[in-house]
């Protein structure tokens, strides 16, 4: 999805700066575009100036200590094919993959390690041909249980797998 531009020099160095598309959490897309320095976000309209949306909704939940070791983020074997399968099967347009983790490390700690989970997923993702429009980390930050217990911390370390229809 991504478009090439022309490269652009800057003081003797030269980058190609590519947009991207942003899908908020409401499932609608917006055109991005950062050059390091200054960067900007405009709605992505169809023709007649309708915003394109997409149905999202949470289509798995990946229990992370089913598929990473603890504070790895190395998809376990058995993890790995479970994810191609369940993307092979999945008939969405595309993706938004979010990494969380319980509050036990720092809270710089869980937002490398959510993220870094999240990123492993989406590699499989792609690799079995699935369009991923945003991979995100939120750490310990969006909790959906406790984490005064070990049942509710092992609930929060997960990996969400959000479908755009």
């Amino acid at each position: 999805m991504a478009l090439a531009l022309p490269t652009v020099s800057v003081a003797k160095q030269s980058e190609q700066y590519i947009p991207g598309v942003w899908i908020d959490p409401d499932g609608c897309e917006h055109w991005v575009m950062d050059d390091g320095v200054e960067g900007f976000m405009s709605p992505h309209l169809r023709r007649d100036g309708t915003p394109v949306c997409h149905k999202v909704s949470r289509c798995a939940v990946v229990p992370t200590d089913t598929m990473f070791a603890s504070g790895s983020a190395t998809l376990a074997a058995g993890g790995a094919q479970s994810l191609r399968n369940f993307f092979a099967a999945n008939a969405a347009n595309g993706f938004v993959i979010e990494g969380h983790t319980d509050s036990r490390a720092s809270d710089r700690s869980n937002m490398a390690l959510s993220e870094r989970r999240a990123q492993a997923v989406a590699r499989v993702a792609q690799q079995s041909g699935a369009r991923v429009y945003s991979v995100r980390g939120f750490g310990e930050r969006r909790p959906i249980a406790s984490n005064a217990s070990a049942s509710g911390m092992a609930k929060n370390r997960r990996v969400e797998i959000l479908c755009l229809r």
